[in-house]
């Protein structure tokens, strides 16, 4: 099974924020390229790592929010219905935790 939408299937956990993880996904992009800027106008390197640490510190933050949603949604409703579904949202969740933390 994929995680590709299919007619008639529930919307993911995100959807209705979906706009909001847009806007600041599109925030983080404008702030990589100005970082490329920088590099490009060689900036002070302290400077640069600094804005390297905000942009990793945002997609962290809307990574963070996406694990959130799929926990209360997709895996609270593999939970309620049990079964192999469950146990594989479980592991999902589990190595989408273990991604976040060696990151």
């Amino acid at each position: 099974m994929t995680d590709e939408p299919v007619e008639n299937a529930a919307p993911h956990g995100y959807s209705p924020h979906k706009e909001n993880y847009a806007k600041r996904l599109r925030r983080v992009e404008g702030q990589v390229r100005g970082i490329a800027k920088m590099i490009e106008e060689d900036k002070y390197c302290i400077d640069v790592l600094t804005q390297i640490s905000a942009v990793n510190s945002a997609l962290q933050s809307v990574a963070l929010g996406l694990l959130d949603e799929h926990l209360g949604h997709c895996v609270t409703h593999a939970v309620a219905e049990g079964g192999p579904e469950a146990e594989k949202k479980l592991a999902e969740a589990s190595a989408a935790i273990a991604r976040l933390v060696k990151s």
